[in-house]
């Protein structure tokens, strides 16, 4: 529930009493007031979250009427005293009206904004160049990319394209400045190779998909539910976005500084699918809890922009996923490392003499793009000579190249 406070023309009364039962609100409180020399009725209104925004737009003709009411939710203690768990627990989404000015404020100075994106640029390099995973976690506390994110997927639902404009403005400027930084860095502190961990970062999976589509989900939950019911913080759910695009957004620029384009074209591949993906699941939640392209208080909404940006980005990830499949190995290095060490795995085992031990397949980022093969590891208990490794190790290879088409270097370490 939410609880708002309406000064009216006293002659209005009668109309706004009627408006309130109409939004299934029940009046708390009327008052006689004034508005300076005025006189006016003060209502205090107690109103379902999701019929705020129906409130307000039978208010609409009503002039001059002015209402507030606070972000946070009441608790009514009109239920009977021996039952308070039944209405206590009937916990309401937030009003459209209410996630649409709450993601708006979310929108902060440009200054700040940038400020944390330079920031999170700074962070995300030295994790990557020292190779240490707790200082990207930090970074993707830090990045501010939930809020451009959030507000394009709100634009699309509410079809405000003027909206739209400005968070992809912030997308673009956010994701320049942290890979500006990270170049830059680079070549001050003359970086000529990959790290494992940017290698490691830089491979994508053929489920990579799955991580913009619940970063989108988690972030319009967030703003969607009510403060009691929401068991996530916005700090989390703005983290799960930042961790889809801060590293990638690293990545180009290092991988800009050091010319490793394997790298920087893996990346910005990501940044798109991320971009799209959010956008899609966040338009597609802020639609089932009632965003609609026009609304009370909001006449710029239209339904043209609103399928013209779905369209778009229906169209982006679609293509993103075609380019993903067809390039193979290039944007599945991650997922194809695994088959192949399932293969390995299942030739070794096939025979008798020998028990498999461990096996590793990793691609390698230290050659142009596409000429980069797997290295697979592979260690096996039994005894082989020198000559019997060596040709497992080139049975394996064969298999490799013929399953999936890719150069593989085979080691093999045979442990008496």
């Amino acid at each position: 529930m939410r609880q708002i406070a309406l000064t009216v023309p006293t002659e209005a009364s009668a109309r706004v009493a009627e408006a309130a039962g109409q939004a299934g609100a029940s009046i708390f409180a009327e008052i006689n007031a004034h508005r300076g020399d005025d006189p006016c009725r003060l209502f205090i209104l107690e109103v379902p979250n999701a019929r705020v925004e129906d409130l307000f737009g039978a208010l609409e003709n009503i002039e001059p009427v002015r209402a507030s009411f606070l972000p946070a939710g009441i608790l009514s203690l009109r239920s009977p005293s021996s039952e308070p768990e039944t209405a206590m627990l009937d916990i309401q989404p937030r009003s459209p009206l209410e996630i649409f000015l709450g993601a708006l404020q979310s929108i902060g100075s440009w200054s700040g904004f940038l400020g944390y994106s330079a920031v999170a640029g700074v962070i995300v390099w030295v994790g990557l160049f020292t190779q240490s995973v707790f200082l990207l976690v930090a970074a993707m506390l830090i990045a501010p990319f939930a809020g451009p994110a959030m507000t394009a997927a709100l634009a699309t639902a509410r079809g405000d394209a003027k909206l739209l404009g400005r968070s992809l403005l912030r997308y673009v400027a956010a994701l320049a400045t942290t890979i500006t930084i990270a170049f830059v860095l680079s070549v001050v502190f003359d970086q000529h190779i990959a790290t494992e961990l940017m290698v490691t970062t830089s491979q994508r999976s053929t489920v990579s998909l799955l991580l913009p589509l619940a970063a989108g989900v988690a972030g319009a939950l967030n703003l969607a539910q009510s403060e009691r019911s929401s068991l996530v913080s916005g700090a989390a759910t703005g983290m799960l976005i930042a961790a889809a695009l801060a590293p990638p957004a690293g990545l180009v620029g290092m991988g800009l500084a050091i010319g490793q384009t394997d790298i920087v074209n893996s990346s910005l591949w990501a940044l798109a699918i991320q971009i799209v993906g959010i956008n899609l699941a966040g338009f597609l939640v802020f639609r089932i809890y009632g965003m609609k392209s026009k609304g009370a208080r909001y006449p710029r909404g239209k339904t043209i922009v609103s399928m013209v940006s779905v369209i778009v980005s229906l169209g982006g990830l679609a293509g993103l996923i075609a380019l993903q499949f067809s390039h193979a190995p290039e944007y599945q290095q991650s997922s194809i490392a695994q088959r192949i060490s399932a293969s390995v795995k299942q030739q070794v085992e096939a025979r008798s003499d020998i028990a498999l031990v461990s096996v590793d397949a990793q691609f390698s980022r230290q050659r142009s793009q596409g000429e980069n093969p797997v290295w697979v590891d592979t260690r096996i208990q039994g005894s082989l000579s020198n000559a019997e490794s060596d040709a497992l190790s080139g049975a394996l290879a064969n298999r490799i190249e013929h399953e999936f088409g890719i150069d593989a270097l085979v080691n093999v370490t045979a442990i008496p």
